[in-house]
């Protein structure tokens, strides 16, 4: 069973970065698995913000591009949401989500073709 475990979030000002991180419990599903990051508001959808794929090709949504980098470390079983120039709107619980099957990135960045998902984490931006 894979298990994704969130750390980081916080609260921080309008402009500052922040970072989350996420740890899989199982060996190896980083080098090979379609990895995102997805945020939810309460009353909202989950949206995609990015993904990146087994091969390291990332792919974002218009919104955070520029200022939002995913990366991964193979080694560690460990994805990154490196997040800059935050702004009040990106205000949100921020989910990591996994799965070995679906295509990555663009129109499949949809939170029911993924399969193992973090516990979330709540990052607050203020103005």
């Amino acid at each position: 069973q894979v298990q994704l475990v969130q750390s980081g979030g916080g609260s921080v000002q309008a402009g500052e970065s922040m970072r989350l991180s996420c740890a899989a419990s199982v060996g190896s599903i980083y080098s090979t698995y379609c990895l995102a990051w997805f945020r939810q508001n309460p009353g909202k959808e989950r949206e995609g913000v990015g993904s990146i794929d087994s091969n390291g090709a990332t792919t974002y949504v218009e919104s955070v591009k520029g200022r939002f980098t995913i990366s991964k470390d193979n080694a560690t079983n460990t994805l990154y949401l490196q997040m800059s120039s935050l702004k009040p709107e990106d205000t949100g619980t921020y989910y990591c989500a996994a799965d070995p099957w679906t295509k990555c990135g663009g129109p499949y960045l949809r939170r029911a073709n993924f399969g193992y998902w973090g516990q979330g984490t709540q990052v607050t931006v203020s103005s």
